[in-house]
């Protein structure tokens, strides 16, 4: 008796029928589902010619047709072809066993070391904090780059971008900031760049010591616009992680750029018009969502410091999404093309760079300091074009006198090699000094 009435609510659990829907049409990225309704930012699974299924999420809907977007490269797709709902998404599970990891945009393992385990769930979307809650921004951070400890100074908590146009040399100064940076948790975004340069950055940036407390999330060039605009919230979802466990978390993106570049094409092959320069407006709505979701939690400890790569095509600072992130981010620091030219690295343009945190984490020597620094480089700018030709007459003016004196030492200052280490500390002591 007992046995039949188990039997009796097996079968009772087995469902009936299962919600299925259609493929009724595939135009580039996009593709149309029909017969079954879907619910936006739901998952799905998309059956090929071969028998195997596509990973795929709903991104809009049109009276009765939804609209899907596959993560990874569909071939072999058919009309009529069906359409699984995942009715419920597997947990991702985080823990200190991620660390020293690389994964995808959807936290898939690629680095063949096993599957990731974790005690805490994670959310794919980076959580909101109340912004009368988030902690100030009170203490400096070393990232060990003279210019920006000396002229710069960040702070832990604040969200700063370097924006340069391309081969300017701005991975390369990530690179340099990933290896120096203090900080207990480092997770890296490598969202839509060349392929070649994702195990450059891992080997020869991070390095096997550095990888033991990094968390590397890729979605290169080649991904679906899907999965970059994942990779990129996971990457800040996975940093709010370890923040709010009371870690010390910096967070590099590389780039921004791409991660709106990811969402134009999703929004321009659901029909949403072009506004700025071919962006559409959600690009826009997005950038700020992104950017706020990183910077100190609630709790007493723990920081979540973020540094963006901005692509500024053309050179051009006026560029959309750089004018964006110049609005909503921290500060900025600007790579000069002149100043690569002349061997001059890192290509850092102290006067069209800012720390918007500096006043709040920098003594007050520091910052007079840092103020001379940069006026006696303007002073040297106004005049550089004379002196090859010998039209600059010294003693005019003293103070541009004492700049030209000087510029020599204040190059050195901020030129600084790939390999070479200047604390926070030493960088302030010397320039005080040469300023003093």
């Amino acid at each position: 008796m007992i046995g039949d009435a188990l039997r009796k609510l097996e079968l009772a659990s087995v469902p009936v029928a299962t919600l299925t829907g259609r493929l009724v049409g595939a135009s580039g990225l996009l593709l149309e589902s029909a017969g079954c309704p879907l619910q936006t930012g739901q998952r799905c699974r998309i059956e090929t010619a071969s028998g195997e299924w596509v990973p795929a999420q709903v991104v809009g809907f049109r009276g009765d047709v939804s609209y899907l977007m596959a993560f990874k490269r569909a071939e072999g797709l058919t009309t009529g072809a069906r359409v699984l709902p995942v009715p419920g998404q597997s947990p991702l599970m985080i823990g200190p066993a991620w660390l020293g990891r690389i994964v995808n945009g959807l936290g898939e393992p690629i680095d063949g070391l096993g599957r990731l385990v974790g005690e805490h769930r994670l959310d794919f979307r980076p959580p909101c904090v109340n912004p009368l809650k988030k902690r100030a921004v009170a203490e400096p951070l070393d990232v060990g780059v003279r210019a920006i400890n000396g002229v710069l100074t960040l702070g832990k908590g604040q969200r700063v971008g370097l924006m340069a146009g391309s081969g300017v040399g701005k991975s390369v100064l990530l690179g340099l900031i990933t290896r120096q940076t203090v900080a207990d948790v480092v997770v890296v975004g490598l969202i839509g760049e060349r392929g070649r340069e994702v195990r450059e950055f891992i080997d020869l940036s991070l390095g096997s010591a550095g990888l033991q407390r990094a968390v590397v999330v890729v979605a290169p060039a080649d991904e679906s616009p899907l999965m970059r605009l994942k990779a990129t919230e996971l990457c800040h979802a996975v940093a709010a992680h370890f923040r709010d466990q009371g870690q010390d978390v910096l967070l590099l993106v590389d780039s921004l750029t791409r991660y709106a570049m990811a969402q134009r094409e999703v929004a321009l092959s659901l029909g949403e018009p072009p506004a700025t320069r071919g962006y559409p407006p959600s690009v826009f709505s997005l950038l700020p969502q992104l950017c706020e979701s990183a910077g100190n939690g609630e709790h007493d400890t723990g920081s979540m410091s973020a540094i963006y790569t901005v692509l500024a095509e053309g050179d051009d600072q006026q560029d959309p999404v750089v004018d964006t992130a110049r609005a909503v981010l921290d500060g900025h620091i600007v790579l000069s093309r002149e100043l690569a030219d002349r061997g001059h690295y890192p290509a850092i343009d102290i006067a069209a760079s800012i720390s918007r945190c500096m006043a709040l984490v920098a003594p007050r020597e520091h910052q007079r300091a840092a103020r001379a620094l940069k006026e006696m480089a303007a002073r040297y700018a106004q005049v550089r074009e004379l002196l090859p030709l010998g039209a600059y007459v010294p003693g005019s003016d003293p103070a541009t006198d004492r700049a030209v004196k000087l510029y020599p030492k204040i190059e050195a200052f901020l030129h600084q090699g790939v390999n070479e280490a200047a604390p926070l500390d030493e960088t302030r002591r010397r320039l005080e000094e040469l300023v003093s």
